[in-house]
């Protein structure tokens, strides 16, 4: 696939993505929700990369869902159809292509990803823009930076399975307040509700967003980063922590008698540990336990 919605470059192993529509301040399209996906999917298998960080180009990073760039409905979707509850049992069955909602396609992919990912927001994010980072382990945000959810303003809801990821970021009390004022934030209201970690001169958002993907991932295992970032998203929505124990167990195990062993070692002579697991090649139990 050569994007035509992305720029996409690796530079020793931090996968750089720029939302690239920067004359449209980088809207989104049902073109660049597959675009993207399908980035996601194959990092999982890329042991080239140990991080991935989410920018955009020119003076945005994405101003919502492009509004005139699907014919009929403006989000894509089929308005002859009268979707149920039952009708989305099987989400892979392919007659619900254009009942799903893109955005939630792609913050799924996002969710199971195996590398961190961080959110670089140089400009406005709204919107999906906005819901598109909550699945991301963290985000920076640069002083011309804006964040909205903003969807009451348009007479639709909170979209990309935002009413699971934000009161998880910002407790329930902020996240309703969030939705229901429609707000733009700038960047310390942001900063303040708890939606993003720092606050950067746009001149040093990258590098610190490059700092942080090393600080998580260099002298790391590739596969305890991967299973940890799973653990912690999939295991603390669990209702009691016998299921933690069982896949913290597993995870364990399989780790000790892998790069754990060399990192003990590493560790008792004192030396830089070698670790050579591979993210793209996790234990047995891995795509039995998300469900691939």
């Amino acid at each position: 696939m050569t994007p035509t919605t992305l720029d996409i470059t690796n530079e020793d192993g931090i996968l750089l993505i720029r939302l690239d529509r920067p004359d449209h301040l980088n809207a989104f399209t049902m073109t660049m929700a597959a675009e993207l996906i399908q980035t996601f999917r194959d990092v999982n298998d890329d042991d080239a990369v140990r991080a991935v960080i989410v920018t955009g180009a020119g003076r945005a990073f994405c101003a919502g869902m492009d509004l005139n760039s699907e014919a009929g409905n403006a989000f894509g979707l089929d308005d002859t159809r009268r979707p149920t509850l039952a009708d989305m049992s099987d989400l892979d069955d392919p007659r619900l292509d254009r009942i799903r909602d893109g955005g939630g396609r792609l913050t799924l992919a996002i969710h199971a990803c195996r590398k961190p990912v961080i959110a670089a927001i140089n400009g406005a994010a709204v919107g999906i823009g906005a819901t598109m980072t909550l699945p991301m382990d963290a985000r920076l945000i640069s002083t011309r930076g804006r964040i909205g959810f903003v969807f009451g303003r348009l007479g639709i809801v909170p979209e990309a399975a935002s009413s699971w990821f934000l009161p998880r970021i910002v407790g329930l009390p902020t996240a309703l307040d969030l939705v229901y004022r429609a707000d733009v934030l700038d960047a310390p209201a942001a900063l303040d509700a708890g939606l993003v970690q720092s606050v950067h001169d746009p001149e040093d958002l990258l590098d610190a967003a490059r700092s942080l993907a090393d600080a998580w991932t260099k002298g790391r295992s590739p596969m305890a980063v991967a299973l940890a970032r799973q653990m912690l998203y999939r295991n603390s929505a669990r209702e009691h922590p016998v299921e933690a124990h069982r896949i913290d167990s597993l995870a364990m195990f399989y780790t000790s008698i892998g790069d754990g062993a060399e990192g003990v070692s590493a560790f008792l002579e004192k030396r830089p540990p070698e670790f050579t697991s591979k993210a793209s090649q996790m234990p047995d139990f891995y795509r039995e336990w998300i469900g691939e």
